[in-house]
């Protein structure tokens, strides 16, 4: 038996079809016995993991991570199977085995590290757990050999078109189409892998070396209608990391997409969209396109630039002008911090983000503490003498990293609290002054109320000690889309 694992990522609320662990899981479809354990509806994994083990004769246990809360299971599971089960082989996929590699095989309970897509990799590191293959021939794979780590070269990147589709019917699925903003049963889909560009401070480049592979529009049609019909999907949150590329795929999307009556989140570049046509546009409102997601980073082209985001502020303003016109709402991500001189770009983008707010009220921002993520090349703001990452797991899953994972307190040596106060104190304001409007259990009284308290602070810029927002945030308990996902 081949055991998959899926360690607890979300508030149980959140939680997502793990798409990682059923794109694996669709190479061994009718061929192999398998299990999949998700953390996320399982309330006590590690017990499950243990009895599946004295169950059955497990072959391999396959780990998907990515860094935060879900290190901090990975690790405390592994760690006991490790213990009980020392011959059962262990082999770590996602995010922190592509960003982390030579960390994620620095623990004892780690025996292999599967970087960047892993479906084929997977596949073909069963066959060599059986002796059919050998490890040095299996690309994007690293792996522990006479005491060494040993890292194969890249795997190239495919389309989800050339694998088989996801195994839904071995997960209960009505249990993680969940309410959101979007509808009362989202589901979530990859409809592409990979961004093509080459931003220096994000972990996609190091996942996919720069590189991106769509889906072909009629399986993403298919795909979601196999939802739609079978399990009642009304929504779709879609995890590609860009999802406009050429307008014509678009086009061929929102037509497919259009007749299924789906509202749906994605993520875009504010430079490619400005390229397309008002009836694109128009296209995507009418295929239920509600909400968009575009890395703005900054609003000084400087900076960009040493970002190397291919991107010009004024692209992202007239985006935001634009983009209003046909309904949809654009949520930016703002990169505050940058190390050379972290006060200046702290004023830089709030007045970016005001700029932003004045043109597009109904824009959502999202504010973001750099945290340094590793690159092939040079890391964003030239902070590699400066900064050391974790060299273990079990370092990761402590409580300073996992802070630094979810930037809630990223304590990164060029970033002075006095910053990092008026950082936080400022997204405090401008989160109150316009309550997301992912939130579904805010009532209206209490929306009010944060724009009364909150709206003579931003007319003012006055954001320090936003006492009585805190109070109020806390007691509303008010969404944090950063935090929650949607």
């Amino acid at each position: 038996m081949i055991v998959f694992y899926n360690p607890k990522a979300t508030r149980a609320k959140n939680r997502r079809l793990p798409l990682s662990i059923l794109s694996i899981a669709a190479m061994i479809e009718g061929k192999e016995d398998y299990a999949i354990v998700d953390g996320n509806l399982d309330p006590d994994p590690t017990k499950t993991l243990v009895a599946l083990l004295h169950e059955h004769p497990v072959e391999l246990l396959a780990v998907t991570v990515m860094p935060g809360p879900q290190t901090v299971g990975a690790v405390s599971s592994c760690r006991e199977i490790r213990a009980r089960f020392p011959r059962v082989p262990i082999v770590w996929g996602g995010y922190f085995a592509s960003n982390y590699t030579s960390a994620a095989l620095n623990a004892d309970y780690v025996d292999y590290a599967v970087r960047g897509q892993g479906e084929q990799t997977f596949s073909e590191l069963l066959e060599a757990v059986r002796g059919q293959r050998d490890l040095k021939a299996i690309l994007g794979l690293s792996y522990k050999s006479d005491g060494a780590v040993r890292h194969n070269p890249e795997r190239p990147l495919r389309s989800a078109g050339d694998f088989p589709w996801y195994p839904y019917h071995r997960l209960p699925v009505d249990r993680y189409l969940l309410p959101t903003f979007l509808g009362k049963r989202t589901a979530v889909h990859q409809a592409s892998i990979g961004c093509p560009y080459r931003c220096n401070f994000c972990g996609v480049v190091t996942f996919s070396g720069s590189r991106e592979k769509m889906e072909p529009p009629e399986r993403t049609e298919a795909m979601l209608r196999h939802l739609v019909t079978r399990y009642g999907a009304d929504a779709v949150q879609f995890y590609d990391n860009n999802f406009f590329l050429r307008e014509d795929h678009t086009r061929e999307l929102t037509d497919r997409l259009a007749p299924l009556k789906m509202r749906w989140w994605c993520e875009g570049r504010a430079d490619i969209m400005m390229k397309y046509s008002d009836a694109t546009f128009e296209s995507l409102r009418r295929a239920g396109c509600a909400m968009i997601f575009f890395g703005a980073e900054s609003g000084n082209n400087e900076t960009l630039k040493e970002m190397n985001k291919d991107l010009r502020a004024e692209d992202t303003l007239a985006l935001a002008a634009r983009i209003r016109r046909f309904g949809i709402i654009p949520e930016f991500s703002i990169i505050f911090g940058n190390p050379k001189d972290p006060e200046g770009d702290t004023q830089e983008c709030i007045s970016f983000i005001r700029q932003l707010k004045r043109l597009n009220p109904d824009a959502e921002i999202v504010v973001e503490h750099y945290t340094p993520v590793p690159q092939r090349a040079m890391m964003y703001g030239g902070v590699e003498d400066s900064f050391q990452f974790p060299t273990t797991p079990d370092e990761w899953a402590t409580d300073r990293w996992q802070r630094f994972a979810t930037q809630k307190d990223p304590q990164t040596p060029w970033l002075r609290p006095r910053t990092k106060s008026l950082i936080d104190n400022f997204e405090l304001v401008v989160s109150s002054r316009w309550p997301t409007v992912q939130d579904l259990r805010l009532p209206s009284w209490g929306r009010w109320v944060l724009k009364a308290l909150s709206s003579w602070r931003y007319q003012l810029k006055i954001y320090s000690a936003p006492l009585e927002l805190r109070w109020m945030q806390q007691f509303i308990n008010l969404r944090k889309p950063k935090e929650e996902s949607l």
